[in-house]
């Protein structure tokens, strides 16, 4: 007798695979801002939907920044502590309008997959 197992529920919030440089390049394009910035700037947008852990954060910043698709510079944060603030060049500018139009278009693939009768 074999058991029914259930897989394993995605946790409500986990980003697609590629997906956070992509968020963290549209949040910078609002303007210049600090790693916790960022993860609170997604989180809220999406409706509490999406959390970035500071564990994949940082990372990717970096990765961006290696890129050449961000800048950072010290500053002095909101809470008056010091903190690296980050801001979109040019690069990732163009690297930003790429991104969205090809999850556009897998977005728009997904969706015609899941519409009833597919």
């Amino acid at each position: 007798m074999g058991l029914n197992k259930q897989p394993p529920a995605r946790r409500a919030g986990t980003l697609v695979q590629g997906t956070l440089d992509m968020l963290i390049l549209r949040t910078l394009a609002r303007g210049p801002s600090h790693g916790y910035a960022i993860a609170l700037s997604i989180q809220s947008v999406s409706e509490e939907v999406l959390r970035v852990e500071e564990g994949s954060l940082y990372p990717a910043l970096h990765r961006l920044e290696l890129e050449g698709w961000i800048d950072s510079e010290w500053g002095i944060s909101e809470n008056n502590r010091r903190a690296k603030f980050y801001k979109l060049t040019a690069l990732g500018r163009r690297q930003l309008r790429a991104e969205a139009e090809n999850w556009r278009r897998i977005a728009r693939a997904i969706e015609l997959v899941m519409e009833p009768g597919a």
